[in-house]
């Protein structure tokens, strides 16, 4: 019999118990829109999303009138291609899972493709920029790495866009891909996303989401293992400001023996109606013998006015695993850390920034690209100035 262990409790946001699997989803995964309902804002895997603020990307209305420039720059060796809807690449990780997936994915009409020919070990990123133009806008992506070969690629997703989109990860036989998928948005942008990995045998992914701008982002990813010996780590990184409404629907399918996966999001929260969700799903299924996963989320909530809803999820149908846990806890920002560094000499404001920078930095050094990293940092250090005081 499956087992279901539910979330633990917190001392400041809303923190909801777990539920089985089947709960959590309103229909099975298809590409066809017209097997899935339109969600009411009733339905377990939509209850928390402000539908309203969708723009019609759940329910059919949306009309695909903007776009969204993509450019790529690769290093020597790298294919980034457009191509069409019968490209046999689209579709291989993994089937839509929601109505907005499934609209993104019947309404694009080219996709990009990069992809990293087997053996080949990039020392240089490749970083892809997706530029909203206005308007609303469909999109599908492929990152496709073959067997044994080695890659970092970034996602920058900035400008203005009402944009539903797919993103698929195709990580070969022992292969390694890194992802750092950035939402630096402008504040009326709304984005709405799958990413999808198929990781290989004992091939490794690592994900890194961050996860900035924007009125509303709703982001879903998802791992799926192709073959024993596959590794996951997921990290994310959040800071949702006024009126912000920011969720990330994490899912990993242990499906397969002897697989592993690291889950790891920290958010930060300050002002009025700003509101921050985590679902983290793990699935460690009857035949996934030898499965090693643990999934956290801390919160840090800044000002009053803010929520958080922290919702870990993890079925086990079988008891011959190497481990499975998971922790989630949202906090308000403790005035000992603060007392503790004025006391010191250190102004109020400098000591806030440091503790804010000393929360987040963990999971912004798993980026492992300078530039990056001195970025978000620095946009952290401009969310604090702005309106923290």
């Amino acid at each position: 019999m499956a087992e279901t262990i539910p979330a633990g409790s917190t001392t400041d946001g809303v923190i909801q118990v777990g539920q089985p699997t089947d709960a959590r989803v309103s229909a099975p995964a298809s590409y066809d829109v017209a097997d899935f309902p339109v969600p009411h804002g009733r339905e377990e895997d939509w209850r928390f999303t402000p539908l309203e603020r969708l723009r019609g990307l759940h329910d059919g209305t949306a009309v695909a009138d903007g776009g969204v420039k993509v450019e790529v720059t690769a290093p020597e060796g790298v294919t980034a291609l457009t191509v069409g809807r019968d490209d046999a690449r689209l579709g291989r990780a993994g089937k839509p899972v929601d109505r907005v997936a499934a609209q993104a994915y019947s309404s694009f009409e080219k996709a990009s493709v990069v992809s990293v020919p087997k053996e080949t070990v990039l020392t240089e990123p490749v970083r892809i920029s997706v530029r909203g133009e206005g308007g609303t806008a469909f999109g599908h992506q492929v990152v496709e790495v073959g067997a044994f070969a080695e890659a970092v690629v970034v996602i920058d997703h900035t400008g203005d866009a009402t944009l539903a989109a797919n993103v698929e990860y195709l990580i070969g036989d022992g292969a390694k891909l890194t992802v750092v998928s950035i939402q630096d948005w402008d504040d009326t942008a709304v984005h709405v996303g799958q990413h999808t990995a198929l990781v290989g045998r004992d091939a490794t992914f690592k994900s890194v989401v961050v996860t900035f701008g924007g009125d509303l982002v709703r982001l879903h990813p998802r791992v799926v293992y192709g073959a024993p010996g596959g590794e996951a780590e997921l990290y994310g990184v959040y800071f949702t400001d006024n009126g912000q409404h920011q969720e990330h629907r994490l899912f990993i399918d242990h499906d397969t023996p002897h697989c592993r996966s690291n889950v790891a999001y920290k958010g930060a929260l300050q002002g009025k109606e700003a509101h921050a969700v985590w679902i983290g799903d793990v699935l460690i299924r009857a035949a996934a013998e030898g499965t090693d996963t643990y999934e956290l989320n801390r919160n840090l909530v800044l000002t009053d006015g803010a929520r958080v809803d922290s919702v870990p999820n993890l079925e086990i149908e079988t008891g011959e695993i190497v481990g499975a846990g998971h922790a989630s806890a949202t906090g308000r920002f403790e005035d000992e850390q603060l007392f503790y560094l004025m006391a010191r000499g250190i102004p109020a404001d400098e000591a806030r920034r440091l503790v804010v920078r000393g929360f987040f930095a963990e999971l912004v050094q798993q980026i492992g690209i300078p530039d990056l990293e001195e970025r978000l940092i620095a946009k952290i250090e401009a969310e604090l100035e702005a309106s923290v005081g």
